[in-house]
Protein backbone atom coordinates (compact mmCIF):
# COMPACT_ATOMS: atom_id res chain seq x y z
CA UNK A 1 0.00 0.00 0.00
CA UNK A 2 1.78 3.23 -0.99
CA UNK A 3 2.22 5.88 1.77
CA UNK A 4 -0.50 8.31 2.23
CA UNK A 5 -0.18 12.09 2.09
CA UNK A 6 -0.79 14.34 5.24
CA UNK A 7 -3.74 16.70 4.94
CA UNK A 8 -3.68 20.35 6.07
CA UNK A 9 -6.66 22.81 6.75
CA UNK A 10 -6.64 26.21 6.18
CA UNK A 11 -8.49 28.30 3.90
CA UNK A 12 -8.01 25.25 1.13
CA UNK A 13 -7.39 21.59 1.54
CA UNK A 14 -3.83 20.89 1.13
CA UNK A 15 -2.09 17.69 0.48
CA UNK A 16 1.46 17.01 1.45
CA UNK A 17 3.20 14.01 0.39
CA UNK A 18 5.48 11.35 1.88
CA UNK A 19 9.29 13.24 0.70
CA UNK A 20 12.71 11.25 1.16
CA UNK A 21 15.06 13.38 3.00
CA UNK A 22 17.95 14.61 0.19
CA UNK A 23 21.01 13.73 2.07
CA UNK A 24 22.04 12.03 5.33
CA UNK A 25 23.79 15.51 5.98
CA UNK A 26 20.62 17.21 5.24
CA UNK A 27 18.79 15.03 7.90
CA UNK A 28 21.35 15.24 10.44
CA UNK A 29 21.53 18.84 10.25
CA UNK A 30 17.99 19.11 10.88
CA UNK A 31 18.01 17.35 14.21
CA UNK A 32 20.78 19.18 15.16
CA UNK A 33 18.90 22.24 15.00
CA UNK A 34 15.66 20.94 15.86
CA UNK A 35 16.09 18.19 18.72
CA UNK A 36 12.15 19.42 19.50
CA UNK A 37 11.84 15.91 17.38
CA UNK A 38 13.50 14.08 19.31
CA UNK A 39 11.65 14.56 23.02
CA UNK A 40 9.38 11.96 23.62
CA UNK A 41 9.30 11.16 27.75
CA UNK A 42 9.30 12.86 30.56
CA UNK A 43 12.71 14.14 33.25
CA UNK A 44 12.71 12.39 37.06
CA UNK A 45 10.35 15.22 38.34
CA UNK A 46 7.62 14.49 35.24
CA UNK A 47 9.05 17.95 33.52
CA UNK A 48 8.86 17.29 29.77
CA UNK A 49 11.83 15.89 27.96
CA UNK A 50 14.05 18.43 26.35
CA UNK A 51 17.31 17.25 24.48
CA UNK A 52 19.86 20.09 24.43
CA UNK A 53 22.87 19.52 21.65
CA UNK A 54 26.66 18.73 23.33
CA UNK A 55 28.69 18.06 19.80
CA UNK A 56 28.01 16.88 16.28
CA UNK A 57 30.57 13.73 15.04
CA UNK A 58 31.61 13.87 18.47
CA UNK A 59 34.73 11.76 18.44
CA UNK A 60 35.02 8.38 20.03
CA UNK A 61 38.31 6.82 21.34
CA UNK A 62 38.86 3.65 22.04
CA UNK A 63 41.75 4.11 24.54
CA UNK A 64 43.14 6.26 26.95
CA UNK A 65 46.08 7.04 25.05
CA UNK A 66 44.92 7.23 21.84
CA UNK A 67 42.91 10.37 19.80
CA UNK A 68 38.68 9.45 18.18
CA UNK A 69 38.72 6.51 16.22
CA UNK A 70 34.85 7.13 15.61
CA UNK A 71 32.72 9.68 15.14
CA UNK A 72 29.01 9.54 16.25
CA UNK A 73 26.21 11.57 14.61
CA UNK A 74 25.25 13.66 17.75
CA UNK A 75 25.72 13.49 21.27
CA UNK A 76 22.74 15.26 23.26
CA UNK A 77 21.70 15.65 26.96
CA UNK A 78 18.83 16.67 29.23
CA UNK A 79 18.24 18.45 32.52
CA UNK A 80 19.05 14.98 34.88
CA UNK A 81 22.54 14.46 33.31
CA UNK A 82 21.89 11.62 30.85
CA UNK A 83 23.20 11.83 27.74
CA UNK A 84 21.56 10.54 24.42
CA UNK A 85 23.74 9.30 21.91
CA UNK A 86 22.09 9.40 18.13
CA UNK A 87 22.84 7.64 14.85
CA UNK A 88 21.02 8.56 11.91
CA UNK A 89 20.76 6.66 8.63
CA UNK A 90 18.30 6.63 5.54
CA UNK A 91 16.32 4.04 4.69
CA UNK A 92 18.02 3.51 1.53
CA UNK A 93 21.57 2.78 3.19
CA UNK A 94 21.65 -0.84 3.85
CA UNK A 95 23.65 -0.15 7.15
CA UNK A 96 20.54 0.68 8.53
CA UNK A 97 19.62 -3.09 9.22
CA UNK A 98 22.54 -4.26 11.47
CA UNK A 99 25.30 -2.42 11.15
CA UNK A 100 24.00 0.40 12.87
CA UNK A 101 24.00 -1.66 16.00
CA UNK A 102 27.45 -3.05 16.34
CA UNK A 103 28.21 1.35 15.46
CA UNK A 104 26.21 2.63 18.41
CA UNK A 105 27.26 -0.33 20.67
CA UNK A 106 30.55 0.44 19.97
CA UNK A 107 30.21 4.01 20.61
CA UNK A 108 28.04 3.78 23.89
CA UNK A 109 31.23 1.43 25.38
CA UNK A 110 33.70 3.40 24.78
CA UNK A 111 32.14 6.82 25.61
CA UNK A 112 31.17 5.43 28.85
CA UNK A 113 34.80 5.09 29.57
CA UNK A 114 36.68 7.56 28.03
CA UNK A 115 34.19 10.54 27.93
CA UNK A 116 35.20 12.40 30.73
CA UNK A 117 33.30 15.30 31.77
CA UNK A 118 35.64 18.06 31.42
CA UNK A 119 35.60 16.85 27.83
CA UNK A 120 31.78 17.18 27.03
CA UNK A 121 31.37 20.30 28.98
CA UNK A 122 34.62 21.94 26.60
CA UNK A 123 32.63 20.32 23.06
CA UNK A 124 28.98 21.75 24.83
CA UNK A 125 30.69 25.49 25.13
CA UNK A 126 32.16 24.59 21.54
CA UNK A 127 29.26 23.82 20.49
CA UNK A 128 27.64 26.49 21.72
CA UNK A 129 29.80 29.14 20.02
CA UNK A 130 29.60 27.82 16.86
CA UNK A 131 25.96 27.80 16.95
CA UNK A 132 25.86 31.53 17.92
CA UNK A 133 23.90 30.41 21.14
CA UNK A 134 24.78 32.10 24.55
CA UNK A 135 26.39 29.96 26.67
CA UNK A 136 24.58 31.16 29.81
CA UNK A 137 21.00 30.74 28.25
CA UNK A 138 22.09 27.14 27.37
CA UNK A 139 23.31 26.03 30.33
CA UNK A 140 19.74 28.23 31.97
CA UNK A 141 17.99 25.11 30.18
CA UNK A 142 20.16 22.35 31.88
CA UNK A 143 21.88 23.04 35.29
CA UNK A 144 19.14 24.95 37.09
CA UNK A 145 21.09 25.94 40.31
CA UNK A 146 24.54 23.55 40.06
CA UNK A 147 27.59 24.78 38.70
CA UNK A 148 28.27 23.70 35.05
CA UNK A 149 31.11 21.21 36.67
CA UNK A 150 28.78 19.74 39.09
CA UNK A 151 26.74 19.20 36.06
CA UNK A 152 28.78 17.48 33.80
CA UNK A 153 30.41 15.60 36.22
CA UNK A 154 26.81 14.23 37.04
CA UNK A 155 26.72 13.25 33.16
CA UNK A 156 30.04 11.82 33.64
CA UNK A 157 28.71 9.31 36.47
CA UNK A 158 25.79 8.68 34.69
CA UNK A 159 28.11 7.67 31.02
CA UNK A 160 29.93 5.61 33.86
CA UNK A 161 26.58 3.79 34.93
CA UNK A 162 25.59 3.18 32.13
CA UNK A 163 22.69 5.07 32.42
CA UNK A 164 22.20 6.91 29.14
CA UNK A 165 19.92 6.50 25.67
CA UNK A 166 20.94 4.50 22.27
CA UNK A 167 18.81 6.53 19.27
CA UNK A 168 18.68 5.25 16.08
CA UNK A 169 16.91 7.54 13.46
CA UNK A 170 15.69 6.72 10.07
CA UNK A 171 13.21 7.78 8.15
CA UNK A 172 12.02 4.68 7.71
CA UNK A 173 13.18 2.04 10.53
CA UNK A 174 12.68 -1.77 9.06
CA UNK A 175 11.56 -4.41 10.84
CA UNK A 176 14.93 -6.23 11.59
CA UNK A 177 16.17 -2.69 13.45
CA UNK A 178 12.50 -2.77 15.61
CA UNK A 179 13.23 -6.46 16.90
CA UNK A 180 16.80 -5.46 17.64
CA UNK A 181 16.09 -2.49 19.57
CA UNK A 182 13.11 -4.33 21.34
CA UNK A 183 15.21 -7.14 22.59
CA UNK A 184 18.29 -4.91 23.26
CA UNK A 185 16.37 -2.57 25.27
CA UNK A 186 14.39 -5.81 27.25
CA UNK A 187 17.96 -6.69 28.00
CA UNK A 188 19.93 -3.69 28.75
CA UNK A 189 19.34 -2.93 32.66
CA UNK A 190 21.00 0.71 32.78
CA UNK A 191 20.11 1.98 28.78
CA UNK A 192 17.26 2.71 27.25
CA UNK A 193 17.24 2.42 23.75
CA UNK A 194 14.86 3.78 21.15
CA UNK A 195 14.11 3.67 17.42
CA UNK A 196 13.20 6.56 16.23
CA UNK A 197 11.38 6.92 12.62
CA UNK A 198 10.81 10.33 10.99
CA UNK A 199 8.74 10.61 8.10
CA UNK A 200 8.74 14.27 6.35
CA UNK A 201 5.41 15.09 4.35
CA UNK A 202 6.20 18.42 2.06
CA UNK A 203 3.69 20.67 0.28
CA UNK A 204 4.03 24.26 -1.54
CA UNK A 205 5.64 26.83 -0.71
CA UNK A 206 8.26 25.17 1.45
CA UNK A 207 5.86 23.52 3.61
CA UNK A 208 6.87 20.75 5.77
CA UNK A 209 5.80 18.39 8.39
CA UNK A 210 7.64 15.78 10.24
CA UNK A 211 5.94 12.94 12.14
CA UNK A 212 8.43 11.05 14.66
CA UNK A 213 7.19 7.83 15.65
CA UNK A 214 8.81 5.75 18.05
CA UNK A 215 9.24 2.28 18.73
CA UNK A 216 10.93 0.34 21.94
CA UNK A 217 8.66 2.58 24.83
CA UNK A 218 7.31 -0.80 25.73
CA UNK A 219 10.41 -2.67 26.68
CA UNK A 220 11.63 0.26 28.66
CA UNK A 221 8.25 1.01 30.53
CA UNK A 222 8.38 -3.20 31.51
CA UNK A 223 12.16 -2.26 33.26
CA UNK A 224 12.14 -2.55 36.83
CA UNK A 225 13.43 0.92 38.87
CA UNK A 226 15.56 -0.85 40.48
CA UNK A 227 17.76 -1.80 37.72
CA UNK A 228 19.23 1.71 37.46
CA UNK A 229 21.79 1.48 40.56
CA UNK A 230 24.21 3.81 40.89
CA UNK A 231 27.37 3.35 39.73
CA UNK A 232 30.77 2.06 42.51
CA UNK A 233 32.69 5.06 43.61
CA UNK A 234 36.06 5.56 43.99
CA UNK A 235 37.19 5.31 48.10
CA UNK A 236 40.19 6.67 49.45
CA UNK A 237 41.10 2.94 49.77
CA UNK A 238 41.47 2.49 46.46
CA UNK A 239 42.69 5.39 46.21
CA UNK A 240 46.20 4.57 47.76
CA UNK A 241 46.09 1.18 46.51
CA UNK A 242 46.57 2.91 43.38
CA UNK A 243 49.12 4.97 45.30
CA UNK A 244 50.93 1.53 46.55
CA UNK A 245 50.67 -0.36 43.18
CA UNK A 246 51.06 1.94 40.19
CA UNK A 247 51.94 6.00 41.16
CA UNK A 248 55.64 6.78 41.50
CA UNK A 249 56.98 7.86 44.75
CA UNK A 250 56.80 11.61 44.27
CA UNK A 251 53.35 11.43 42.83
CA UNK A 252 52.41 9.37 45.42
CA UNK A 253 53.65 12.06 48.23
CA UNK A 254 51.55 14.52 46.32
CA UNK A 255 48.14 12.89 45.77
CA UNK A 256 48.57 11.76 49.38
CA UNK A 257 49.21 14.98 50.50
CA UNK A 258 46.59 16.61 49.04
CA UNK A 259 43.88 13.43 50.54
CA UNK A 260 45.08 13.91 53.98
CA UNK A 261 44.45 17.76 53.63
CA UNK A 262 40.94 16.83 52.00
CA UNK A 263 39.99 14.56 54.86
CA UNK A 264 40.95 16.48 57.57
CA UNK A 265 39.38 19.90 56.38
CA UNK A 266 36.77 18.94 53.55
CA UNK A 267 34.38 16.55 52.30
CA UNK A 268 35.91 13.40 49.79
CA UNK A 269 33.89 12.05 47.24
CA UNK A 270 34.69 9.26 44.46
CA UNK A 271 34.34 9.75 41.37
CA UNK A 272 32.30 6.96 39.38
CA UNK A 273 35.00 6.62 36.13
CA UNK A 274 36.50 3.64 34.89
CA UNK A 275 39.94 4.88 36.55
CA UNK A 276 40.32 6.04 40.26
CA UNK A 277 39.18 10.15 40.77
CA UNK A 278 38.15 11.65 43.83
CA UNK A 279 36.99 14.87 44.10
CA UNK A 280 36.80 17.74 47.34
CA UNK A 281 34.58 19.71 48.96
CA UNK A 282 35.56 22.38 51.29
CA UNK A 283 33.11 24.16 53.71
CA UNK A 284 33.57 28.38 52.35
CA UNK A 285 31.14 30.85 53.87
CA UNK A 286 28.59 28.36 54.80
CA UNK A 287 28.49 26.41 51.27
CA UNK A 288 30.29 23.06 50.39
CA UNK A 289 32.38 24.31 47.04
CA UNK A 290 33.54 21.99 44.84
CA UNK A 291 37.56 23.07 44.54
CA UNK A 292 39.82 20.36 43.31
CA UNK A 293 39.94 16.63 41.52
CA UNK A 294 42.71 13.99 41.26
CA UNK A 295 41.97 11.85 38.37
CA UNK A 296 44.60 9.03 38.34
CA UNK A 297 44.50 7.74 34.71
CA UNK A 298 46.16 4.68 33.39
CA UNK A 299 49.16 6.99 32.23
CA UNK A 300 51.71 8.61 34.69
CA UNK A 301 51.42 11.71 31.81
CA UNK A 302 48.23 11.95 32.17
CA UNK A 303 47.63 11.42 36.38
CA UNK A 304 46.64 15.35 37.39
CA UNK A 305 44.95 17.96 39.43
CA UNK A 306 42.00 20.03 38.16
CA UNK A 307 40.71 22.81 40.09
CA UNK A 308 37.15 23.34 39.63
CA UNK A 309 37.09 27.88 38.50
CA UNK A 310 33.73 27.27 37.34
CA UNK A 311 32.01 25.65 40.82
CA UNK A 312 34.27 28.56 42.42
CA UNK A 313 32.77 30.97 40.56
CA UNK A 314 29.49 30.19 40.61
CA UNK A 315 28.97 29.36 44.57
CA UNK A 316 31.43 32.60 45.51
CA UNK A 317 32.02 35.09 42.57
CA UNK A 318 34.83 35.86 40.21
CA UNK A 319 36.67 37.83 42.24
CA UNK A 320 37.55 35.05 45.17
CA UNK A 321 37.94 32.78 41.97
CA UNK A 322 40.65 35.18 40.60
CA UNK A 323 42.08 35.38 43.92
CA UNK A 324 42.37 31.75 44.29
CA UNK A 325 43.95 31.62 40.91
CA UNK A 326 46.52 34.20 41.55
CA UNK A 327 47.66 32.39 44.80
CA UNK A 328 48.28 28.91 42.91
CA UNK A 329 51.75 27.40 41.91
CA UNK A 330 53.61 30.13 39.64
CA UNK A 331 54.54 27.02 37.20
CA UNK A 332 54.50 27.60 33.55
CA UNK A 333 51.61 25.30 32.33
CA UNK A 334 49.52 27.16 35.81
CA UNK A 335 50.13 30.84 34.43
CA UNK A 336 49.30 29.73 31.45
CA UNK A 337 46.20 28.04 32.66
CA UNK A 338 45.28 31.04 34.50
CA UNK A 339 44.98 33.38 31.47
CA UNK A 340 42.99 30.81 29.94
CA UNK A 341 40.32 31.27 32.82
CA UNK A 342 40.74 34.65 33.06
CA UNK A 343 39.85 34.68 29.41
CA UNK A 344 36.95 32.95 30.38
CA UNK A 345 35.70 34.72 33.25
CA UNK A 346 37.04 31.98 36.02
CA UNK A 347 33.96 29.40 34.51
CA UNK A 348 36.03 26.62 33.63
CA UNK A 349 38.76 23.33 35.01
CA UNK A 350 42.38 24.36 35.18
CA UNK A 351 43.85 20.68 35.14
CA UNK A 352 47.34 20.43 35.49
CA UNK A 353 49.33 17.05 35.33
CA UNK A 354 51.08 15.91 38.23
CA UNK A 355 54.34 15.94 36.68
CA UNK A 356 54.12 19.53 36.28
CA UNK A 357 52.67 19.68 40.14
CA UNK A 358 56.27 17.43 41.03
CA UNK A 359 58.83 20.17 38.75
CA UNK A 360 58.18 22.56 42.02
CA UNK A 361 59.70 21.77 44.62
CA UNK A 362 56.93 23.46 47.15
CA UNK A 363 53.95 23.21 45.41
CA UNK A 364 52.01 21.02 47.36
CA UNK A 365 52.40 23.62 49.92
CA UNK A 366 51.68 26.35 47.89
CA UNK A 367 48.22 24.51 46.78
CA UNK A 368 47.21 23.92 50.30
CA UNK A 369 48.29 27.51 51.69
CA UNK A 370 45.75 28.51 48.31
CA UNK A 371 43.34 26.37 49.92
CA UNK A 372 43.36 27.29 53.35
CA UNK A 373 42.64 31.06 52.59
CA UNK A 374 39.69 30.13 50.85
CA UNK A 375 38.28 28.46 53.27
CA UNK A 376 39.36 31.23 55.47
CA UNK A 377 37.21 34.22 53.33
CA UNK A 378 40.89 36.02 52.39
CA UNK A 379 41.73 36.91 48.94
CA UNK A 380 45.30 36.18 47.34
CA UNK A 381 48.41 36.20 49.08
CA UNK A 382 50.41 39.50 48.92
Amino acid sequence: MADQPVFVLGEELQALEPAEFETEAEFQELLARHPRVLDFGSLADGRPLRLVLVAREMGVPTSAEGGSVYSLDHLFVDADGVPTLVEVKRATDTRIRREVVGQMLDYAANGSRYWPGTLLQRSFEATCLEDGRSIEEAYGELIGDRSPEEFWTEVEERLSAGQMRLLFVADRIPLELRAIVEFLNRQMRHTDVYAVELTQYRGSRDLRVLVPRVHGEVATAAKSPSARRTAQRTTRADMDTVIRTRLSPEHGRIVTALLDHASANGRLLGGTGKYPSMSVYYTVSGRQVPVWTISLYDSPAKEEISFSFGSITHHLGVETAAAFASSLPASPLLAKGREVQKERSYRGWLSVPLTDVAAEPDAVDVILAAVQRLMAGQGASA
